[in-house]
């Protein structure tokens, strides 16, 4: 093999050796930040799990503690019936969690009915701050969040299968809360939201791009809407697809001739 030959073969090598390198790096940054994120999720829905234990306000260590997003429980049997209207009247963002009535402790006692609530200032604030809240609709001492997905996600048992599954479609708004203005999904997240929507579209036979949209928007599915909507032309040209082929069946079903089953006689 000429020298020019072999310079050529062992540059291909190396370029091949810098792309594999350049690739195990990528995925091994995204396996990270996967670990990482998944650790923070599971820290938020410890905390919510600790927090369903009861809590003295007794030397509450949280009092001057800063930050912008705190949760708190409230339970049915000891809240104002309006304790909602109170919270929207604050101005204050807010999302409640379904209730939570299905729960059960390590002993497989029912636990007390509650509802989980994570608030959310335009700045930090204290813990004093919050707490004059909590008050104000008898709910247990809050606690603050590092960061709000985890918890959020706390409100269906979305991460813990163990438990009851409650209804993304029952969590509850006030004041413009949004939870995909503070979280950013992962990849696999993402294609998980996808897949569920498709299923969905094959169960509801959905064959108009409008009434998926529509459906998640009266449901309050917030994720779901946002990648529906952001995913336009793979969910259109899905939606589409299938009622074309629809209708090519049945074009070819009304096509077919009409044959006697015994004699193969064609049937005017």
């Amino acid at each position: 093999m000429s020298k020019k030959k072999t310079k050529e073969a062992q540059e291909r090598y190396n370029e091949k050796r810098r792309a594999k390198r350049a690739e195990e790096k990528v995925e091994l940054q995204t396996k990270e930040q996967t670990a990482k994120e998944a650790a923070a999720n599971q820290a938020d829905g410890q905390a919510a799990i600790n927090q369903e234990a009861p809590k003295q306000a007794v030397n509450w260590k949280n009092e001057k503690t800063k930050a912008r997003a705190w949760a708190f429980i409230v339970y049915p049997e000891s809240t104002p019936e309006n304790w909602k209207e109170v919270l929207q009247q604050t101005g204050i963002q807010f999302a409640i969690s379904p209730l939570h009535d299905s729960d059960r402790d390590p002993t497989e006692e029912n636990k007390k009915p509650h509802w989980h609530v994570i608030v959310l200032w335009g700045n930090t604030t204290t813990g004093s701050a919050v707490r004059r809240i909590t008050e104000s609709v008898n709910a247990p001492v809050p606690i603050p969040l590092n960061g709000i997905k985890g918890y959020y996600r706390y409100f269906t048992h979305k991460d813990n299968p163990e438990k009851f599954q409650y209804d993304e479609k029952d969590i509850q708004t006030l004041n413009g809360f949004n939870i995909a203005d503070f979280v950013e999904m992962t990849n696999s997240e993402v294609l998980k939201l996808k897949q569920e929507l498709q299923a969905f579209i094959i169960e509801n036979n959905i064959i108009e791009y409008a009434d998926l949209i529509d459906y998640l928007l009266c449901e309050g599915l917030t994720e779901k809407y946002d990648i529906a909507t952001s995913h336009t032309y793979f969910f259109d040209k899905y939606i589409s697809s299938r009622r074309n082929k629809q209708k090519e069946a049945m074009m070819q079903e009304y096509m077919r001739p009409n044959i006697d089953p015994e004699t193969g006689e064609v049937l005017t």
